[in-house]
């Protein structure tokens, strides 16, 4: 099994609703993504697929979705604030954590036609989450 990974980079905004510790806070990350390919033989360049083909995909998805976007629960009342003022927001059905954001980001590549192996999605230097199907 072949496996490659193409990384990007982008930023957003969010708070954990309830939360008990600062995340509780609206605060942001500049976060990096690990979109891992994988595939059984090598297409006929010798490549499991261009890297540039995986950052196409992946970067119109998060340009439009994510990129400097604030996240939030849809129960969040911050939404109601955001939306009165006209500021650029996302509602998520579940908290927007790393562990969501990563599973977002697997299932937009994976409903491109790639043969995703895992996302892993760096909130801080320290700090990741990764979402794979097995």
């Amino acid at each position: 099994m072949h496996v490659i990974t193409k990384e990007v980079f982008f930023c957003y905004g969010h708070r954990l609703l309830n939360h008990a510790g600062k995340c509780r806070y609206p605060h942001g990350h500049s976060v990096k993504a690990a979109i891992s390919i994988r595939r059984e033989s090598l297409n006929d360049q010798g490549m499991v697929c261009d890297f540039a083909d995986i950052k196409d995909c992946v970067a119109g998805f998060v340009d439009e979705v994510l990129d400097h976007n604030f996240l939030l629960h849809r129960d969040d009342p911050l939404a109601r604030l955001f939306e009165a003022s006209g500021e650029r927001y996302l509602a998520l059905p579940e908290h927007p954590t790393a562990e969501v954001l990563s599973r977002m980001i697997y299932q937009h590549v994976k409903q491109q036609g790639f043969d995703v192996e895992q996302v892993v999605l760096w909130e801080t230097a320290s700090a990741c989450a990764a979402y794979r199907e097995d």
